[in-house]
């Protein structure tokens, strides 16, 4: 099992509860895969450069969304994400742009947020502690969390696109909605992984 997937309880007395802790953690740092680090020490910044804990305060869920300011697929999808977004911050949801590009410039994404809209937080991803994390690879693609550390959710935001290049008129299934919509319900959605189609995220020059 991924531990982005494992429940943080561990049975037994509470005198063998911090070493079966120990030991999970453990196991989860081993299986996180090359390069790859646990939530608490992902080096994400705000656009000041300031770093930023996204799950402080235990939202209801942690949603995020993963863009290019020149991708014109996660940019076709900036209606949809401010739809989702109004639906579910009021329920305790909590939103993040993530922008993983280290070379984007402040500026552009200052100007890309101001342009279509974005009412949610952003945030740059500049080591890809999150990237390799989450295993995302394009942009748009999105990750959702449980309030307990579980990863409820990666993949598409609906299933608008069949391929790069091909759109249906209307998607079919809104499947980041209902992820949010099933972890804000107290569980987990029935799809946990989609592909998603996008823009390919290139890996950074040091891990070529």
């Amino acid at each position: 099992m991924h531990p982005m997937h494992m429940r943080w309880s561990y049975p037994g007395s509470s005198e063998r509860r911090p070493a079966v802790a120990a030991a999970v953690l453990a196991l989860a740092l081993s299986t996180l895969g090359a390069g790859a680090s646990p939530p608490g020490a992902w080096r994400l910044v705000d656009l000041e450069g300031r770093p930023v804990q996204p799950f402080a305060g235990s939202p209801a869920a942690t949603v995020f969304v993963l863009v290019r300011t020149d991708c014109p697929i996660s940019n076709r999808y900036a209606p949809e994400l401010r739809r989702i977004y109004e639906r579910f911050a009021p329920r305790g949801a909590r939103f993040w742009l993530i922008y993983p590009d280290p070379a984007e410039p402040v500026e552009a994404i200052r100007a890309h947020l101001s342009a279509y809209g974005y009412p949610m937080g952003a945030l740059r991803d500049p080591h890809h502690d999150l990237v390799r994390a989450t295993a995302v690879e394009v942009t748009p693609e999105a990750v959702v969390f449980a309030p307990d550390g579980v990863r409820a959710y990666r993949g598409r935001i609906d299933d608008r696109y069949v391929r790069f290049g091909k759109a249906r008129p209307v998607p079919t299934r809104h499947d980041l909605e209902r992820a949010i919509e099933a972890v804000l319900d107290g569980g987990l959605p029935e799809v946990r992984t989609a592909r998603a189609i996008g823009c390919f995220i290139p890996p950074l020059p040091s891990s070529r």
